[in-house]
């Protein structure tokens, strides 16, 4: 089961200026931990998508090799 985060957080989980410094910091790592994690997931599965279905969703083989090979840190 694929589940989708989102790039920014929901108003709900904005950081408050009321939280604690080092909350925020240790917040703010979770999200970035977290989009990280959704990264090298997505990067995977598209790794493993048959060709027919790359040109379902409009993607060449070439353009999904290079979303792939990208490391889950860079956007």
């Amino acid at each position: 089961m694929i589940r989708a985060i989102p790039q920014t957080p929901p108003a709900a989980l904005t950081l408050n200026r009321t939280m604690p410094p080092l909350a925020r910091v240790l917040f703010s790592l979770g999200f970035v931990v977290v989009r990280w994690d959704e990264r090298r997931r997505t990067r995977l599965g598209l790794s493993r998508l048959d060709p027919h279905l790359l040109r379902d969703i409009g993607l060449s083989q070439r353009a999904a090799e290079i979303e792939a090979s990208k490391p889950f840190w860079q956007d």
